[in-house]
């Protein structure tokens, strides 16, 4: 019985070498990929429009993971950081029109159409493309002012009567900022069976 035992365990022993030896190269290229989006790059799905319409639903979003810092893998622990999102410490919303510290976005190119209003927001070198509801009035038209506590950040979609951001969900803590989100690496079109959008194909955000 001992005897049968030890060959079976021989057996098996064998067994799990030869399927290493076949597939090792495979387990490391697996482990490295999985390493390699835990740390420095990753590309994350958009499942709503609320940062529409610089973002749309099926877009695949490159993500810079050391945009902000190096981390432990798979943890937020932060090894070596070399920047922090950009911020003001006070905002505040009033009829869809933000203010940073008392300084109020720029708006132009006001497009009006029977699904939304479109317009450019420019604060501080920062310009992109929001959408606002056909009346341009919703629930999330106003709000604050509010002071963003030390180590936060208040987030906003630019989709803005339709968002589910700080408005909803609270600061972000800065550990929880894992990378930069940075160009669209493809696209498809939920609405028209998932065929692909190639004019949005590696398209900077």
């Amino acid at each position: 019985m001992v005897a049968a035992i030890q060959m079976g365990n021989t057996l098996m022993k064998n067994r799990l070498m030869k399927l290493w030896q076949e597939y090792r190269s495979l387990v490391l290229f697996v482990v490295l990929m999985i390493i390699f989006r835990s740390v420095l790059a990753d590309w994350n799905t958009v499942p709503t429009g609320s940062m529409k319409p610089t973002i749309l639903e099926g877009d695949r979003i490159f993500v810079n993971k050391l945009a902000y810092g190096l981390k432990v893998p798979f943890t937020h622990i932060s090894i070596f950081k070399f920047a922090d999102p950009k911020r003001g410490d006070i905002v505040e919303m009033q009829d869809n029109r933000l203010r940073i510290n008392g300084i109020e976005a720029r708006y132009s190119n006001v497009e009006y159409t029977a699904d939304a209003i479109f317009a450019i927001e420019s604060y501080v070198g920062m310009t992109h493309r929001i959408e606002l509801a056909p009346t341009g009035v919703s629930y999330f038209s106003s709000s604050g002012p509010v002071q963003v506590p030390p180590g936060h950040y208040l987030v906003l979609g630019d989709n803005r009567d339709n968002s589910a951001d700080s408005r909803v969900r609270g600061f972000i803590p800065r550990g929880e900022i894992v990378g930069n989100a940075s160009a669209v690496v493809l696209s498809v079109n939920y609405d028209r069976y998932y065929l692909p959008r190639m004019d949005r194909f590696f398209r900077d955000l």
